[in-house]
């Protein structure tokens, strides 16, 4: 294999001069990286820099940072070291918090649209995918690292990932520049290094193409992946309420895999990655609760809830901040949104002709009774809150203007029939911007 060809076929979508960022430790993956950009950069014109993250997790780093300034001086490259400090927290491994600590660094040093180049390769891909099958991942884990995806204010691309490193090596040794080796790749206490040191060599000698093959199956778990992501995109929409639920009806109509999908697509809208037993267990502990249940599910520190037909993951809601007086013309915050009230000719909100000096907005006020427009007769705001629709952690968000002691509207859901005007009258416009 032409390792430059392929590096070329591979970053062969880059826009006219745009820039690349190559993250550089200074072992063999990305020193062969470094090379096949500064000769890229050449050809074409375009700007490269290296970054250099020093984590200060052993001794035997402590010249790297200089022996990769020398390495990228060679190569025509400027290089920046960022030292940082590793943080480790409960349930994390020392790779998992270098690693964030390191890509955090990078993700604050890139510039908007640049392309973030790493030295992953074809061993690391079948590393990765072992990895994943021994945490029992689903497709999402066994389709190991992407070629490309969004990062920081650009992406990240690995257009080595179809290169063995003994290809690497070959080319480096080629190009005569050096490169440090990791005496922490030895320690097979790392589980990544246990699979490198221990058990992918008397694999690969009895299959040599395993590699190959692995990162073979690893692409056909990303197209999976992508046709999972198609297929939520038809389901989710019409499953979702005003408020955010996802419908437990709407999911009962479908097959457990596809409401698994969707379950677990909409959980990731929200930052949070569930296994196969969580999602079970929001199936059988909140949507199949007996109906006047209000159930919740905990998810770290999220908490699923059920609330009527629709599961709801609640968020910490902004403080509401009530408003003694609601001026005019002007978008007022109350916390939890922003309103404002003005006059029009016609298509008003409100009718005209009321005290707007005794207007102002509160929350939770008790013993409120209300008459929203077109209904006949008034109810208790509770029981207008359970026909809305609306579950009790967001009542307490929503603002009630007042005329006195009496209801006007329960801001972006009703006006009461007394303050409702007659269609195309003139009176008061009231805009509502929740957030």
């Amino acid at each position: 294999m032409d390792l430059y060809a392929e590096f070329c076929r591979h970053t062969a979508t880059l826009a006219p001069k745009q820039s690349l960022l190559v993250a550089f430790s200074g072992g063999l993956d990305s020193t062969a990286l470094l090379a096949l950009a500064a000769r890229l950069a050449r050809e074409q014109g375009r700007a490269v820099r290296a970054v250099h993250i020093a984590h200060g997790l052993q001794a035997a780093a402590e010249p790297w940072p200089a022996h990769c300034a020398r390495v990228a001086e060679s190569l025509g490259v400027p290089c920046q070291t960022i030292r940082v400090q590793v943080e480790l927290g409960p349930r994390v491994s020392l790779e998992a918090a270098a690693r964030e600590s390191r890509y955090r660094a990078l993700a604050e040093v890139m510039m908007p649209g640049e392309i973030l180049l790493t030295g992953h390769h074809q061993d690391d891909q079948a590393e990765t995918l072992l990895l994943a099958l021994k945490r029992g991942a689903g497709v999402a884990g066994l389709a190991a690292m992407p070629m490309r995806k969004p990062f920081g204010p650009g992406q990240q691309w690995r257009p080595l990932l179809t290169c063995s490193r003994r290809q690497l090596e070959a080319f480096a040794r080629e190009e005569g520049v050096s490169w440090v080796d990791d005496p922490s790749n030895a320690d097979d206490d790392f589980d990544r290094n246990f699979l490198r040191n221990r058990i992918l060599p008397p694999l690969l000698a009895q299959w040599p193409s395993f590699n190959r093959t692995l990162a073979r199956s690893a692409e056909l778990c990303a197209e999976q992946m992508e046709l999972a992501a198609e297929l939520v995109e038809a389901d989710l929409p019409d499953l979702l309420n005003s408020a955010g639920g996802v419908s437990i009806a709407g999911l009962q109509t479908l097959s457990r895999a596809r409401r698994h999908n969707v379950l677990r697509h909409w959980l990731q809208q929200h930052g949070i990655h569930s296994s196969r037993s969580q999602l079970q267990a929001i199936w059988q502990e909140l949507a199949l609760a007996r109906v006047d249940a209000e159930p919740e599910v905990r998810l770290g520190k999220r908490c699923i809830r059920r609330y009527q037909d629709f599961l709801y993951l609640p968020t910490a809601g902004s403080t509401p901040r009530p408003l003694a007086n609601v001026r005019t013309g002007e978008w007022l915050h109350c916390g939890v949104g922003k309103l404002r009230l003005g006059p029009v000719s016609r298509g008003a909100d409100l009718v005209a002709g009321f005290d707007l000096a005794e207007l102002h907005i509160a929350f939770q006020v008790p013993g409120l009774r209300a008459r929203p427009a077109g209904r006949s007769g008034s109810r208790p705001l509770k029981k207008l809150w359970q026909e809305y629709g609306i579950p009790p952690w967001q009542r307490p968000q929503i603002p009630l203007l007042m005329q006195g002691n009496q209801l006007v509207a329960a801001v972006g859901l009703f006006v009461c029939q007394a303050f409702s005007p007659e269609p195309d009258a003139p009176g008061w416009r009231l805009e509502w911007q929740p957030g």
